[in-house]
C-alpha cells in the first residue's frame, strides 16, 4: 500500500495560533466543570457553553457547521448524553440530566484565526462500576494513542494501540466508522483518522500516512459499552449507540514536532470526572 500524504503542515510562525485556539478549549472546559450538575438540561449547558466563548472572546466552530445532506448544526457545542456517541445537540432531548448520566462535551472554538477543538466526558454527581470503567478506557486509550503519534509512525499504529486498549483491555467497543481528523484555520482536513485496524487497505487509506512534523490532528476515541455499531437517523445530527448502550467521547488537538506529540490541550486531564457533587 503506496503512503498516502496530505501537505497541510503549518509553520512555526503559525503554531502559537494553534495553542491559543487549544488553551480557549480547554479553558471552557474547566469552566463548565464548575456549573454542571443533575437538573441542568442540555440547552441549559449549551447557554452556559456559548456564554464562556464570548467572556472568552471566542466564536463557536460548531454553530451552522454543514456537512452534505445534514443540516446547519444548530447548537455551540456537541452534547451527548449516556447512548448518544456525538454530535448532540441542545434540542435533541429536554429532560434535565439526573445522577448518573455520562455528559460527552465536545468543544469547537474560533479564536484569532484557528481553531480548537476537543472533548471530555463528565459523570454528573457518581459514576458507576460500568461507567468508571468506560471512563478509564476514553482517558487511558487516549493517553496509550498519542505516545505513537511520533514521526516515522503511521496512523495505523495509533489505531492499534487505542483498538487494543479498549477492545482488550477494557472489553469495550471502538466506535466504527468514526474518527479524528486535521484542523487548522479549518475545523476538518485530512487525514482522517480511524480509531479501528481497517479490515481491507481502502476502507481506511490514511492509515499508512506517515506522522509528520508540523501536522495538527484531533484525535477522539469514542467507545461504546456493548456495541462499536452505530444508528444515526437520516439528516439529523445525534449518533448513537445501536444498542443503546453507555458511550463516552475524548478528544486532543496535538501538534506533532520532531520530538513527538505536543497535547495542546493537555489541561483537560486535569478535569473531575465526576462533576456537581462538589467535587469540581
Amino acid at each position: 500500500m503506496a503512503e498516502v500524504v496530505y501537505d497541510h503542515a503549518v509553520s512555526p510562525a503559525d503554531i502559537q495560533g494553534a495553542r491559543d485556539a487549544a488553551r480557549k478549549v480547554v479553558e471552557t472546559h474547566e469552566r463548565l466543570a464548575e456549573v454542571l450538575c443533575a437538573g441542568l438540561t442540555v440547552a441549559e449547558v449549551d447557554r452556559h457553553v456559548a456564554e464562556t466563548l464570548s467572556r472568552l472572546q471566542c466564536k463557536s466552530a460548531f454553530l451552522g457547521y454543514r456537512v452534505p445532506r445534514t443540516p446547519p448544526f444548530p447548537s455551540h457545542a456537541c452534547l451527548s448524553v449516556n447512548e448518544c456517541v456525538v454530535h448532540g445537540t441542545a434540542g435533541y432531548r429536554t429532560e434535565p440530566l439526573v445522577p448518573g448520566d455520562l455528559l460527552s462535551i465536545d468543544i469547537g472554538v474560533k479564536y484569532k484565526g484557528w481553531i480548537g477543538d476537543a472533548a471530555w466526558t463528565y459523570a454528573i454527581e457518581h459514576a458507576d462500576e460500568t461507567a468508571t470503567r468506560l471512563m478509564d478506557a476514553g482517558k487511558e486509550s487516549l493517553r496509550l494513542g498519542c505516545e505513537q503519534l511520533r514521526p516515522g509512525k503511521t496512523y495505523l499504529d495509533w489505531a492499534r494501540v487505542v483498538q487494543r486498549c479498549v477492545e482488550d483491555d477494557f472489553g469495550f467497543h471502538c466506535i466504527r466508522g468514526l474518527g479524528g481528523h486535521g484542523f487548522g484555520r479549518k475545523l476538518h482536513t485530512p487525514p482522517f483518522i480511524s480509531n479501528v485496524i481497517p479490515d481491507h487497505p481502502s476502507e481506511w487509506p490514511d492509515a499508512w500516512m506517515q506522522v509528520r512534523p508540523g501536522q495538527l490532528i484531533a484525535v477522539e476515541p469514542m467507545i461504546g459499552v456493548g456495541t462499536g455499531e452505530i444508528d444515526q437517523a437520516p439528516r439529523e445530527w445525534p449518533i448513537f449507540t445501536a444498542d443503546r448502550s453507555l458511550s463516552c467521547h475524548y478528544e486532543h488537538d496535538v501538534l506533532i514536532t520532531d520530538d513527538g506529540p505536543e497535547i495542546l490541550t493537555i489541561g483537560l486531564t486535569n478535569l473531575p470526572d465526576i462533576v456537581g457533587n462538589g467535587t469540581a
